[in-house]
């Protein structure tokens, strides 16, 4: 299974599915990733916490655990 932490910086990956429940699953649907978005990885913090993307036109920041849920394509 490949999660957002195993996107390259600079490329463009489809989300598969979001494994995740209640709060946390919420509010990443909330921030605009569901089923089949693309999301452009720009850059990684050195230790990989967080990890920034562009998602339907903005910017966002996620963390490791975060990125760990949702799978892709």
């Amino acid at each position: 299974m490949k999660t957002l932490r195993d996107v390259k910086v600079g490329e463009t990956a489809k989300v598969k599915a979001i494994h995740g429940a209640g709060a946390l699953k919420r509010r990443i649907m909330d921030m605009g990733i569901t089923k089949g978005t693309e999301i452009y990885v720009r850059k990684v913090a050195p230790l990989g916490d967080p990890v920034e993307a562009t998602v339907r036109g903005f910017e966002l920041s996620l963390r490791k655990d975060d990125a760990d849920i949702l799978e892709m394509e």
